[in-house]
């Protein structure tokens, strides 16, 4: 018979109070990429406090692990989950009384609810020990940019702890309190940068036939760029090519300018395109420039891949959801920002779930506040994919 997680959230009502507690302090104090003296010690500190067997620091240069055995580990199974610690260099306007004391910085993404649902799971998990194997409860570094992820698997994270499969959340403004929603396959996109600088040749507006006028020719490029998802790429997929800034070397109205800098983005939900929108930005940029008798050169920065939740993996985070919440959206549209769990799932099968934030501002809005009505269902959820995938047997 297959075993079935049980919602836990009576036990999570209990610890609700002490959960809120520790975010609303993470909150009150952010920090950013891998600079999380402050957060990273508290983790720490809490984990060793709840019993966990080992409590690693540094890996991933900030990162912390801990490992909770079960009850039994005959099972030789070691399943991890994963949180986010970072902040945003964002200045906050909540108003909340617990709001961020350092200016320019803020919890506007709900990586401090992410890392409170955990910890709120590791404490759980150290009391009852109901699964036959090890949990391995990983709080990352710099997932916003920095990437955070790769820097714990480069530091040997899946190796060293002898991970087998790797869960992580992220809280969903919009979607009601408690209700989780998931895929299987893409769900987040890839997202790389792109800058082109434009050089021809300044001069007076007054005389542009003595000059090269860049604006103009990469005002070209800018339009021609979109031609990129309305021509080269399958209507049927999912590719986004943004230009965010344009900027040329002067402010003066009167002055044709000598060099002009574009900076965007790349998104999609398709590697293959990752390669074809690099090829086809550099093409149109040069030939452009060439042809209007300017130069480009391209700088291309790789990003965060596809979020890819591995499919059986995915119906094994579903299933545990809906022990806690019932009903499940387990198809949900993927979407175009991008998420640095990507590298963890790809040296490990695993999932990648979204949890109801209620009717909050977007991520990433200064007057954004993770809801701590969700934290009973995420702490149950993290806890319950230790329990699902490791069961005690019966004798």
């Amino acid at each position: 018979m297959k075993a079935m997680p049980m919602p836990i959230r009576n036990r999570y009502a209990e610890m609700h109070p002490e959960i809120a507690e520790w975010r609303r302090d993470i909150h009150t104090h952010p920090e950013l990429l891998f600079e999380l003296p402050r957060t990273a010690a508290k983790v720490a500190d809490l984990l060793r406090q709840f019993g966990c067997d080992e409590v690693v620091e540094g890996i991933g240069r900030t990162g912390v692990v801990g490992l909770i055995k079960g009850q039994s580990t005959s099972s030789g199974r070691v399943i991890g989950l994963r949180a986010d610690m970072d902040a945003l260099p964002i200045h906050e306007i909540t108003g909340l009384d617990y709001a961020s004391q350092t200016p320019g910085m803020m919890h506007a993404c709900g990586h401090d609810g992410h890392t409170a649902m955990l910890l709120g799971a590791a404490k759980y998990l150290s009391e009852t020990r109901n699964f036959d194997g090890t949990a391995v409860v990983v709080f990352q570094p710099a997932e916003e940019g920095g990437a955070g992820g790769l820097e714990m698997c480069r530091d040997g994270l899946m190796e060293r702890f002898g991970i087998e499969e790797i869960y992580a959340m992220h809280n969903s403004p919009g979607l009601p309190v408690g209700q989780f929603a998931i895929r299987p396959g893409a769900l987040l996109a890839s997202s790389d940068e792109f800058e082109i600088v434009v050089t021809g040749k300044g001069g007076h507006a007054a005389d542009p036939h003595e000059a090269i006028d860049t604006t103009l020719v990469g005002a070209q490029i800018l339009l021609s760029l979109q031609t990129i998802v309305s021509r080269n790429v399958n209507p049927l997929k999912r590719v986004v090519v943004t230009v965010g800034t344009f900027v040329t070397d002067s402010m003066a109205c009167n002055i044709i300018a000598h060099q002009v800098r574009l900076q965007g983005t790349v998104r999609t939900l398709d590697s293959e395109f990752r390669e074809i929108a690099e090829t086809r930005i550099r093409e149109i940029a040069q030939g452009t420039a060439a042809a209007l008798g300017a130069s480009a050169e391209i700088i291309w920065r790789p990003g965060y891949p596809v979020t890819m939740n591995t499919p059986q993996n995915t119906v094994y985070a579903a299933e545990v959801a809906k022990s806690i919440a019932g009903d499940v959206d387990d198809n949900v549209d993927p979407i175009m920002p991008a998420e640095d769990f990507s590298y963890m799932l790809e040296e490990r099968p695993g999932a990648y779930i979204f949890l109801g934030n209620g009717d909050s501002a977007a991520c990433h809005h200064p007057a954004y506040n993770f809801n701590d009505e969700a934290i009973p269902f995420g702490s149950s959820w993290y806890s319950g994919m230790i329990e699902a995938r490791m069961p005690i047997r019966a004798n």
